[in-house]
């Protein structure tokens, strides 16, 4: 599905991948994302650990983004997002991006069919995204730093605490 982005970007047309992991030190995958970027696809990664992959170097990374949020609660899920629009897939999966997992382990990932659901994920994705409280965004020298993009601070955990006691 990253060579289906690149193919899109290649084309002209938007590329897109959204990545929510806990780790990303597989060299294989981290060099198909810096493809990808350096065809223009736009990569949003959420890595909340060990992240071998630096974004933000001209030529190479400029089209990746990489944030970590680490809060009050300790995530597990993992989400995948290919395109934008009508064509997006969705994938949640039990795999991290690192070479154990992708060489040594049987890992499972399970498209998301039901446009409900495929909605509440992006949510989730598009929420952590925007979280400037508790979120750090690594620049091109790996380092972590503080981000305002929002006017009123966002904490992505405690909207997810706060909508699943109102539903």
């Amino acid at each position: 599905m990253m060579d289906e982005e690149i193919e899109k970007a290649g084309r002209g047309e938007e590329g897109y991948i959204g990545i929510k992991i806990n780790f990303l030190t597989d060299k294989v995958i981290i060099d198909k994302l810096i493809e990808a970027s350096k065809v223009g696809v736009k990569i949003e990664l959420i890595v909340r650990g060990i992240c071998c992959l630096k974004p933000g170097v001209e030529g190479m990374t400029e089209n990746i983004t990489v944030i970590s949020v680490v809060g009050r609660f300790l995530e597990h899920s993992r989400i995948y997002r290919f395109g934008k629009g009508e064509k997006e897939k969705i994938y949640i999966a039990s795999a991290d991006f690192m070479t154990r997992n992708t060489v040594r382990r049987v890992e499972v990932a399970v498209p998301i069919y039901d446009e409900a659901i495929k909605e509440r994920i992006r949510h989730i994705f598009d929420t952590i995204m925007a979280d400037d409280e508790k979120g750090k965004q690594q620049n091109e020298k790996g380092e972590y730093l503080d981000r305002e993009i929002n006017e009123k601070k966002i904490n992505s955990q405690e909207i997810f605490y706060e909508e699943a006691y109102q539903e």
